[in-house]
């Protein structure tokens, strides 16, 4: 007999084959990444501003920038000072940056100063790096020191300076123990006179 031969029947389609997968067994298109959110740094504060009218007695300190038009009598301490052309500073200053531009009385302590051709200085100026144009004018000492902002009695001694001072100390100790010893012998010598004219 004759069997029915699949053979040339055309088969399913491969639509009609398989069915459908279930959406959970299809892969999940990309999702964007997450992204953390990164803070944003602040923006730099603008520098704050004394006009030239302001009169200020009193020290002045901040982390941020400060320009002077006009008069401080006392000590500033900020990251970049500028001294305007018409300002008068009377006190030591103290910034990494210093841009001098008017009239400073007192020391200036800085990583970077600049004295511009109107800037009028009357101290010491201790810097890393010091720039002074032409027409500046200066009186007083200028040190170099690698890290001027702190003041010197927070620095670290030489040696030597260590073994000069303990000599001057063991100098000073002998002086007084001297002058002890002669207040010690006058006023025996007193008080021997004494007895002998009361006695």
């Amino acid at each position: 007999m004759f069997s029915k031969s699949k053979i040339n029947e055309p088969g399913p389609r491969a639509s009609e084959a398989a069915p459908a997968a279930p959406a959970a067994a299809r892969p999940a298109p990309p999702k964007p990444e997450q992204q953390i959110p990164t803070p944003t740094p602040k923006p730099k504060p603008a520098a704050s501003i004394l006009s030239s009218d302001l009169h200020i007695t009193g020290n002045l300190k901040t982390t941020g920038d400060i320009q002077v038009e006009g008069t401080v009598e006392g000590d500033i301490r900020a990251h970049l000072l500028t001294i305007g052309e018409t300002a008068t500073i009377r006190g030591e200053v103290t910034a990494d940056d210093v841009v001098i531009n008017g009239r400073i009385v007192g020391r200036v302590r800085g990583l970077k100063v600049r004295l511009t051709a109107t800037a009028r200085v009357e101290g010491d100026i201790i810097h890393k790096t010091i720039a002074i144009e032409s027409g500046a004018h200066f009186e007083g000492s200028v040190q170099r020191q690698d890290d001027p902002l702190q003041p010197k009695s927070a620095q670290p001694k030489p040696a030597g300076d260590a073994a000069e001072s303990k000599s001057v100390a063991a100098e000073n100790r002998a002086a007084s123990a001297r002058t002890s010893k002669a207040a010690t012998a006058a006023a025996a010598a007193r008080k021997q006179a004494d007895d002998a004219s009361n006695g």
